[in-house]
């Protein structure tokens, strides 16, 4: 188990994915649309369905149970809302938790009334939480912000008896991040882990609102430390096959499905879902048999009856036998980047480093942000397969600089991004504005590997934003000088990153001197030592 984990963990979810489909609920919003619910319901607050967690709880019970009798094992929480952008437009962001707890407890006491399935496997219940009005990665909102809200969301979920967290309809990597972090340690926080689920959510263009394809998403997402990872939302089936294929061909967790009845069509009342209970029935059935799919439900537009047939359709089915291939890579915003290249080593553009290049360092000084970028964009052309940003120069405010770069090269640069830094402030800020998958440059022994020492400051950090981690041959007696000490530091370093923080083996790097233009260092895994670095690098 790896260091930043709670000890408890309830894998009864886990358990049922393991035999058999788990079959999910329908939309939430489609039943509520329909009941006969007046404006004093809402309190005044129109549109926000999580006020009635209070206000109609019979409602909301009479909508979980007739999921659970149309077959499904999982209802989700009326909670999808309970995040800070969403119920701070209502000024009521304090109730956060409440209507949190709130909603699982209903949701708890309808699965529990219903006893087990047929099987003997428990009713599930599955925290909702959706993706709010604002995109971090544009800067809508602070990222620590979102995050802490989301912890709250979370302990509300955890005190009211939720079996999984289903962090839903993601549209932005970085949001994707803040709810999985806020989750974990909402969970260190109560001393009890559940699984979290992650659905993105990918429109008709083929890429999530952001840009970012579902390769990008997978690399990002998958060593967050989630449990299961899928798609829900916008489309229906039809344009989702291709996306789960990859999940299905590469993601070492479970892989889920919650499509819209179809794309949405205007009609004399507004949004019309076409797609029938028996047409969602045959395309979830045959995603099962195709790609190995372990949950499967529906989104917007999918009723009780479409849910009831899903279940027919899917109960006596053999889910496909997935052989995932994992391929260690880090991520951009838009693209995943493999570690081993086809063609070539591993190239990592360091021109967007303060202390080995000159005009960068000038323009950071001078605080010409936009000089940076052309800098970053340089090496994109030249072939760079990663940039390396280093900030760290005597005098400056490192976590302001980093802050100001990272944000704008979440959006502005296609390539993922090493952040490079002795710092683990500078790091965090780094961490907290790119919702790729990063690589930390780096981690040592310089101070020793105590609880407040900077590997364990910085290894934390890694940890938990599921960066990928380049290590030094650097211990408490300083940089290892002979090849019988390096390799000992190294094996040292890999022993306690690979068996203190789980981050998967990797072989060791090969590396060529330093170009003006782009440096080169070649990894396989999450983890690479190499030997200790020249300071100006």
């Amino acid at each position: 188990m790896s260091a930043h984990r709670p000890a408890e963990f309830d894998t009864t979810l886990l358990d049922t994915l393991r035999r058999r489909v788990v079959i999910g609920d329908g939309a939430m919003g489609t039943m509520l649309q329909a009941a006969d619910l007046t404006l004093d319901d809402f309190r005044g607050l129109e549109g926000c369905n999580e006020i009635l967690n209070e206000t109609r709880p019979d409602v909301l019970r009479g909508i979980h149970r007739a999921y659970f009798e149309a077959g499904a094992d999982a209802v989700e929480t009326n909670t999808f809302g309970c995040n800070l952008p969403n119920l701070a437009d209502y000024d009521i962001a304090d109730r956060i938790r409440d209507l949190s707890e709130r909603g699982t407890r209903l949701a708890r006491e309808v699965a529990d009334e219903m006893g087990p399935s047929a099987d003997g496997a428990p009713r599930y219940v599955l925290g909702s939480m959706g993706p709010g009005t604002k995109l971090p990665t544009l800067g809508h909102a602070p990222f620590t912000a979102l995050r802490d809200a989301y912890a709250e969301a979370a302990l509300g979920m955890l005190d009211g008896g939720a079996d999984a967290i289903l962090i839903e309809t993601c549209q932005d990597l970085l949001q994707v991040k803040a709810a999985v972090t806020g989750s974990q340690r909402a969970m260190i926080t109560a001393g009890r882990r559940i699984p979290i689920i992650t659905h993105v959510t990918v429109e008709t263009t083929g890429t999530m609102l952001v840009g970012s394809e579902i390769g990008a998403a997978l690399t990002a997402i998958e060593p967050l430390g989630i449990d299961m990872i899928g798609l829900n939302c916008a489309t229906g089936p039809d344009e989702m096959s291709e996306h789960l294929r990859h999940l299905s061909r590469h993601a070492r967790v479970p892989v889920s499905v919650m499509p819209n009845a179809g794309l949405p069509v205007l009609g004399a009342d507004g949004a019309v879902y076409p797609l029938t209970p028996e047409e969602l029935a045959i395309a979830l059935r045959g995603f099962v048999t195709e790609f190995g799919l372990a949950l499967v439900g529906g989104c917007c537009g999918t009723t009780p009856e479409h849910i009831r047939q899903v279940a027919e359709a899917v109960a006596e089915v053999q889910p496909a036998q997935r052989n995932p291939v994992h391929e260690p890579s880090v991520s951009s915003m838009y693209t995943a980047v493999p570690f081993e290249q086809d063609a070539s080593i591993m190239m990592i553009g360091e021109r967007t480093n303060a202390n080995g290049s000159k005009a960068f360092r000038e323009a950071m000084l001078a605080e010409d942000w936009q000089r940076c970028l052309d800098i970053a964009k340089d090496q994109t052309r030249d072939g760079a397969h990663m940039l390396d940003l280093c900030v760290d120069y005597v005098g400056r405010d490192g976590t302001k600089d980093m802050s100001e770069l990272a944000s704008r090269l979440a959006t502005a640069s296609t390539l993922p991004i090493m952040l490079d830094s002795t710092e683990t402030p500078v790091l965090r800020a780094g961490l907290e504005h790119l919702g790729g998958r990063c690589a930390v440059n780096s981690v040592n022994y310089e101070d020793g590997a105590g609880p407040d020492s900077r590997f364990q400051q910085t290894m934390r950090l890694v940890a938990e934003h599921g960066a990928a981690v380049v290590a030094l041959t650097i211990d408490e007696e300083g940089q290892a000088r002979t090849a019988a000490k390096k390799v000992e530091i190294a094996e040292r370093l890999i022993a306690d990153i690979t068996g203190n923080w789980g981050f998967p083996r990797a072989t060791s790097s090969s590396i060529r001197s330093p170009s003006p233009s782009a440096p080169a260092r070649r990894s396989r895994g999450a983890t690479a030592s190499k030997p200790s670095r020249p300071s100006g690098n």
